[in-house]
């Protein structure tokens, strides 16, 4: 079945989505029979302790707390609505934080059941005066996090480690078993005046991930948006990392991380030899 797994809402403050009927009616032309909504979990209380860099990188990550109820409430009237076109999920793409893996925990145990799909997220990284967006901008990044940590190669190993810390963290039974676009630490890489390529001992950190995906049976995100993003320009996690997957048998989801009506059904025919 011709699945997305990670599309996004109205209620996300960075999309352009106006109306995620538009985006069901648009994936359903496309021949899609299998749609997962999972819209950016909100932050937890009290991340603003820790928050850095640009406020809008915080303004805008999620959807707000108090609309959570309205977001279950209209996506499963649309779920109902469109039942004889397609399997539409509702859940969260949810970020992993260290310091809130208490408060997370009980976010899904409130909100899990109403859940039936979710993707497991990193987007921030100890930086600067802070936690900081790893994909926001190239200077919120750059200036952040690499140079604050001293090279682009280190941040690519705090992102791997957060990534493992995010697999083998005790969420609950609500907890998503898919990782998301799990080379995000690579958005910028083309505009970088260092090495941005794997070094060996990073390298063996990314084989030490995709061993513990594949123990905890858990599947990736195999996400197109990064086709479009200019400083990368491939798939969400590369081709290497990709084939490695195969070999451990990991299943992989497509993902457009739909934000807008255009983004609906992007690079799908560009990945389907790896589904």
């Amino acid at each position: 079945m011709k699945r997305d797994g990670h599309t996004h809402t109205e209620y996300c403050p960075h999309g352009k989505v106006e109306d995620t009927e538009q985006l069901i009616q648009q994936a359903i032309r496309l021949g899609f029979k299998e749609y997962s909504i999972t819209e950016h979990a909100p932050l937890p209380k009290g991340i603003e302790k820790f928050a850095a860099g640009d406020p809008e990188v915080w303004k805008t990550a999620s959807m707000a707390l108090n609309d959570v109820d309205n977001y279950f409430k209209r996506m499963n009237s649309l779920r109902k609505k469109y039942a004889s076109d397609m399997i539409i999920h509702i859940g969260f793409e949810l970020d992993y934080f260290s310091e809130f893996e208490d408060w997370t925990r009980e976010f899904l145990a409130e909100y899990g059941p109403q859940t039936d799909d979710g993707i497991l997220s990193v987007h921030f990284l100890d930086g600067q005066d802070g936690l900081r967006g790893i994909d926001y901008s190239f200077e919120e990044y750059k200036t952040g996090v690499v140079d604050y940590l001293g090279s682009f190669e280190y941040a690519q190993k705090r992102y791997y480690q957060k990534v493992l810390a995010s697999l083998d963290a005790d969420l609950g039974p609500f907890k998503p078993t898919r990782l998301g676009h799990i080379s995000l630490c690579q958005k910028f890489e083309q505009f970088f005046d260092e090495p941005t390529d794997y070094s060996s001992e990073n390298t063996t950190l990314v084989h030490t991930l995709l061993t513990c995906v594949q123990q905890e049976k858990y599947s990736l995100d195999l996400n197109t948006a990064g086709f479009y993003k200019q400083g990368y320009q491939q798939t969400y996690p590369q081709v290497w990392i990709t084939k490695k997957a195969i070999e451990l048998c990991i299943p992989f989801v497509y993902g457009s991380d739909t934000h807008s009506l255009a983004d609906v059904g992007q690079g799908y025919e560009r990945i389907t030899q790896y589904l």
